[in-house]
C-alpha cells in the first residue's frame, strides 16, 4: 500500500500570496533592528477614521452583537451597501443582491465558488492580483491568462479577450482601477468590453475595491452601469478595506442576481456563518458615513504617486508609468538585470527583490507575483518621508 497523502492536492497546490510574504519578511527584519523601508503591502498607512472606530466601540457593549446574526450580512449594513453602491457608482440593487463577507479575498473566492463548475475557463488579464488565479483553481475553475504591457497602459482588449474565448469559458475578471498595474481603464473601453461579455453571454467578476482612489483626469465607471444588460450576468465585488483604511476589519462583499446571491450565502452559511458583528456596525458607520477622510487619503496618495513615479523613472534602467489609480506604481525594471548593483547582480526580479532587500533594506514586491516577470509592484501606501528614502536608497544601489 502506498503513502496516504497528508494534504490535499487542492490545497497543496495553493501558492503562497507573495504580497503578505514580502511585507512579513520585511516585518521580520524591522523586528530584528534593521531599518527596512516596505513597499511591499497593500495596506493604506492611515488609521480608520475616528466616527467608525467610535462605531465598533459602541457596537461591543450592545448584547444583540453578542451573538450569532444572519450568515448573510446584518441587514441594515445590507441595505447601507445597497445605498452606497448607487450613490457611489450609479448602480441600483437592493439588499437581498448583496451578501457580506469577511473582507475582500473572501468575496473574490465565493464569487468564483458561485459561477465555477470544474473546468470552466476564466479570463484572467495580466498582471493579476496574487489571489485571484489561486481562487479561481480552488472553485475548479481554470484562469486563462491574457498578457497586456506598459505599451498598452496594461489595458486589455476585445479582440484579446475574444481570441482567448473557447467553448469552455464562463467568466471574465475585470478590475479597475487596477492591482498591481494601478492603471484606469476608460469608461469607452469599458463599455466595449461589458458588450462583447453579454453577447457572448460570459459572466463578468468585477473588483471595484478601488472605486474611490482615481487621479487626475481617470475616473472609475462601473462597467453594469455602462452595459445595464450585464447586470444579470455580473457580480461586484468590493469592501470597505482600501476605501476606508481597514484592511485589519474584515468586512466586504458581492453583489448579484438573487439566483447567486442565495447559493453563496447558503454557502458562506457552512463555511463561516456570519462575519464579525462588530466590524459589520464599524462597515455601516463607514458606507453610511461621510467621505471626508477618504478625499484626504486619495490627496496624499495622488501627491505620492507623482513622487513614486518621478523618483523611479530618474534611476538609470527603470520606467514607470502615471499610476492612474488605487496605490501602486508598477515599474519596469528589466533594464537592472544583469548588472553589477554593488558588487552583486540579479537575473530576475525575484532575484533583484531579494538583493534589494537585503543590500538596500527596501520590499518591494516581483512581478513574477502578478504574472508579469521584469517588473515590480511599489505601494505608495507609505509615508511621504520614508517613500523618498526607500526610492533614494534603490539609486544609491544601482549607482
Amino acid at each position: 500500500m502506498g503513502a496516504v497523502k497528508r494534504t490535499s492536492e487542492r490545497l497543496a497546490s495553493i501558492a503562497p500570496s507573495a504580497t503578505l510574504a514580502v511585507d512579513s519578511k520585511a516585518k521580520a527584519m524591522k523586528a530584528a533592528g534593521e531599518s527596512v523601508i516596505g513597499f511591499g503591502a497593500g495596506e493604506p498607512d492611515f488609521a480608520t477614521p475616528e466616527h467608525i472606530v467610535a462605531a465598533a466601540v459602541e457596537a461591543c457593549s450592545d448584547p444583540r452583537n453578542h451573538r450569532y446574526s444572519p450568515a448573510g450580512g446584518l441587514p441594515e449594513l445590507k441595505e447601507a451597501i445597497a445605498a452606497k453602491t448607487e450613490r457611489d457608482s450609479g448602480f441600483g440593487c437592493d439588499a437581498n443582491n448583496v451578501l457580506v463577507t469577511n473582507g475582500g479575498k473572501h468575496a473574490v473566492f465565493t464569487a468564483f465558488a458561485a459561477l465555477c463548475d470544474p473546468g470552466d475557463e476564466v479570463i484572467v488579464p495580466a498582471p493579476y492580483w496574487t489571489t485571484y488565479p489561486e481562487s479561481i483553481a480552488l472553485a475548479g475553475g481554470v484562469p486563462v491568462v491574457v498578457d497586456t504591457d506598459a505599451e498598452s497602459g496594461f489595458q486589455v482588449t476585445v479582440d484579446q479577450l475574444e481570441a482567448a474565448t473557447t467553448d469552455r469559458t464562463k467568466v471574465l475578471l475585470f478590475v479597475s482601477p487596477d492591482n498591481p498595474s494601478g492603471a484606469v481603464c476608460p469608461p469607452e473601453q469599458i463599455k466595449a468590453i461589458g458588450e462583447w461579455a453579454v453577447e457572448r453571454g460570459i459572466w463578468v467578476v468585477t473588483d471595484e475595491i478601488y472605486e474611490h482612489l482615481t487621479y487626475g483626469a481617470h475616473t472609475f465607471a462601473s462597467m453594469p452601469v455602462l452595459v445595464p444588460d450585464l447586470a444579470d450576468q455580473c457580480i461586484i465585488v468590493n469592501g470597505v478595506a482600501k476605501t476606508y483604511a481597514m484592511t485589519g476589519w474584515r468586512v466586504g462583499w458581492m453583489i448579484g442576481p438573487n439566483d447567486v446571491i442565495k447559493p453563496a450565502t447558503n454557502f458562506q452559511s457552512h463555511a463561516t456563518s456570519n462575519v464579525s458583528n462588530v466590524a459589520q456596525q464599524a462597515a455601516l458607520a463607514a458606507v453610511s458615513g461621510p467621505l471626508d477622510a477618504v478625499h484626504e487619503m486619495r490627496t496624499a496618495f495622488e501627491r505620492r504617486g507623482t513622487t513614486l513615479q518621478t523618483m523611479l523613472n530618474a534611476i538609470d534602467g527603470v520606467t514607470c508609468l502615471e499610476p492612474q489609480g488605487a496605490f501602486y506604481g508598477f515599474p519596469d525594471l528589466r533594464g537592472l538585470l544583469d548588472r553589477d548593483l554593488g558588487g552583486a547582480s540579479a537575473s530576475t526580479t525575484l532575484e533583484l527583490a531579494d538583493l534589494v532587500l537585503e543590500r538596500a533594506k527596501v520590499a518591494f514586491v516581483p512581478g513574477e507575483a502578478f504574472g508579469v516577470p521584469g517588473y515590480g509592484r511599489f505601494s505608495f501606501a507609505l509615508g511621504d518621508d520614508d517613500l523618498v528614502e526607500g526610492i533614494e536608497r534603490i539609486a544609491a544601489l544601482v549607482g
